[in-house]
């Protein structure tokens, strides 16, 4: 199962997000969202756990602790949508008649 994980204080690891998941039972990954120009963390992830009862523990229990001084928010991932591609200058901004 999929967990989104958001409010992750700034200077937590993955490593660190893993292992507060890992006492649930076995996480196949975590990963910490950064951002592209600052390369700082967004706050907000996504843990990826083996078994979906194990997922659900640690969803019930995790849901408003503290971790490294900040509540988490966790719950179940839901799928990404399928969103329109960004496209600068693509008729955004002010356009003049051109006719005579």
């Amino acid at each position: 199962m999929n967990i989104y994980v958001a409010n992750i204080p700034w200077k937590a690891t993955e490593d660190q997000l893993r292992a507060h998941f890992a006492a649930f039972g076995e996480v196949t990954s975590a990963k910490i969202i950064m951002d592209k120009v600052t390369q700082r963390s967004r706050g907000f992830g996504f843990v990826e756990m083996a078994d979906d009862g194990s997922a659900r523990q640690a969803i019930a229990t995790l849901n408003g602790a503290d971790f490294l001084g900040k509540n988490l928010v966790v719950n179940e991932a839901r799928p990404r949508e399928d969103r329109p591609s960004f496209r600068p200058n693509n008729g955004g901004g002010f356009r003049r008649d051109r006719e005579g």
